[in-house]
């Protein structure tokens, strides 16, 4: 394997590029003679900033696999006098890698962590709730994931990738796109763009949500959420976070390519997206966290926020939330006495916001419960 080749497979393990991408840059490199990394920017795989992390990266790699053949000494060299595997391969087991790096290969994929248990509690809630027909009827879509020990969660999910219009809960969706340009360097991190972002989400302002959906381009949103690296909108998981339009009265850009949804999501796929910013795989795990925070102390005390206050106070809340006619949504990173979990739900029906204000604290009691393994639904007010 050619540096070249292991280049591409560091960025493929990072989410950077697919392997479909990698082998169309490969047949480009081979053939003109540019380096893997001029080849992966000129066909727009990845931007100049992901590429000299990846390098860097890769000189890390390197650098720590001669360190660690020095210590290994004859024992790692073998009796041909050769070391048993590559330099790179070395320090991919005992170099220290960058966090968001390591993050992915050590948190479990979400829609692999599934409880029975924890299913089968969601799905009485409903039941006592008299929410079945709702979910039939796919009115209510759900997806609640106990993450007090994020390495090890316990995800239940009642229509979970079920597309429905979110109003502005997928606003989400434009405050990753403008980290990810901070990220890269193609936007600053100032205290207007930290008070803009911080209205979008905390006051749900339409005009911020508009002013930064313009600054981070409907293209780059729109690659960032379809990327290999998040696939936070997936056709095969029959779509996900959707921001096609701006939060004003104009003319969608683009409408998702499955629902013809202008502003939509999936409660597995917001889901997902809140336990990648908590496990620090969204960005960095420094700008993961500075999305958390623009999240907490939320202004408008409805639905979720207003079943906890009333029922469970002392909860911490780092959420977005959304409302339009019928649609009723919201999602949540809710912190409690050593509890963490995440809860999303979808609505379509006029009571929706009654609903949520309801099932967030059904879905409470079923996260707590789970320390003394019964399940004793506390009445809501």
């Amino acid at each position: 394997m050619n540096q070249a080749t292991k280049l591409g497979q560091l960025l493929i393990e990072r989410g950077e590029i697919s392997s479909d991408q990698l082998e169309a840059a490969l047949a480009k490199h081979r053939g003109s003679g540019k380096r893997l990394g001029e080849v992966l920017v000129e066909s727009g795989f990845v931007s100049r900033a992901q590429l000299a992390q990846g390098l860097k990266l890769q000189r890390r790699l390197i650098l720590g696999a001669f360190g660690a053949a020095m210590a290994m000494g004859s024992a790692t060299a073998g009796a041909a006098g050769k070391l048993d595997r590559t330099p790179v391969e070395v320090a991919a087991l005992t170099a220290p890698h960058s966090e968001m790096y390591n993050n992915a290969r050590t948190y479990p994929k979400l829609r692999q962590t599934a409880d029975p248990t924890m299913q089968a509690d969601l799905e009485r809630a409903i039941r006592e709730m008299g929410l079945t027909s709702a979910v039939k009827r796919k009115e209510i879509n759900l997806t609640l994931v106990d993450i007090t020990d994020p390495r090890n969660p316990a995800m239940a999910a009642v229509n979970g990738d079920n597309m429905l219009y979110a109003a502005s809960l997928p606003k989400i969706g434009i405050l990753l796109g403008a980290f990810a340009r901070i990220q890269d360097g193609s936007m600053q991190l100032t205290e207007q763009t930290r008070h803009e972002l911080t209205r979008m989400i905390r006051n749900s302002s339409n005009t911020a949500a508009t002013a930064m959906y313009n600054a981070v381009g409907p293209d780059y949103l729109a690659a960032v959420l379809q990327s290999a690296k998040y696939r936070l909108y997936d056709p095969d998981h029959n779509g996900g976070l959707w921001v096609g339009k701006p939060y004003a009265k104009s003319a969608a850009w683009k409408r998702d390519p499955l629902h013809n949804i202008s502003h939509g999501a999936t409660a597995m796929q917001v889901a997902r997206f809140l336990y990648l910013m908590e496990t620090g795989q969204l960005l960095s795990p420094e700008l993961s966290q500075e999305m958390k925070q623009i999240m907490g102390d939320p202004a408008i005390h409805h639905k979720f926020v207003k079943g906890l206050e009333q029922n469970r106070p002392g909860s911490k809340v780092f959420r977005k939330s959304g409302s339009w006619r019928s649609y009723h949504a919201d999602c949540a990173v809710v912190e409690r006495d050593g509890h963490k979990y995440i809860a999303v739900a979808l609505a379509n029906n006029p009571r929706g916001g009654d609903w949520l204000s309801k099932l967030i604290v059904k879905m409470d009691d079923i996260v707590f419960a789970r320390d003394s393994g019964a399940i004793q639904l506390a009445a809501v007010r």
